[in-house]
């Protein structure tokens, strides 16, 4: 199974604050966690803050629901179309030193860094990642 992933941050190499997995049957998921507003880029704050359409949920809360999510799979190829989104998807799986959250499944990654879309809703993690997918998919379906 492909997943789509899409993570908006407060900046560069810093905070996650939503992230957004869509499967290739539109399984979805995608949450928003607490965040410093006053750490955010003012880019992030005029055009990603905004639009996030949900609200936080605990970051331990978001955690269950990741692993939740992604235990429904046997195996998955999470594909992305920047390195940084995978940076907090790998942080999120982690529990503490040298423990995870209890994902089972088998989890492989491509950064597909060609892809052209435009998303519904640009810089809203679930609607990029949708645009994601829909772009990957065009490309290399015949």
């Amino acid at each position: 199974m492909k997943l789509f992933l899409d993570c908006e941050f407060t900046k560069f190499n810093a905070d996650l604050i939503s992230m957004a997995l869509v499967s290739e049957n539109d399984d979805e998921f995608y949450e928003v966690v607490p965040f410093r507003h006053l750490m955010c880029d003012p880019w992030v704050i005029d055009n990603v803050v905004p639009i996030l359409n949900k609200e936080e949920i605990s970051y331990k809360r978001f955690q269950t629901k990741l692993r939740q999510y992604l235990n429904k799979f046997d195996e998955v190829e999470v594909i992305a179309d920047w390195p940084e989104d995978f940076y907090h998807f790998n942080r999120s799986l982690l529990s503490g030193p040298g423990e995870v959250i209890g994902v089972n499944t088998k989890i492989r990654m491509t950064w597909e860094r060609r892809l052209e879309y435009t998303s519904a809703i640009p810089h809203n993690a679930l609607e990029d990642a949708k645009a994601i997918k829909a772009s990957y998919l065009k490309k290399y379906t015949i």
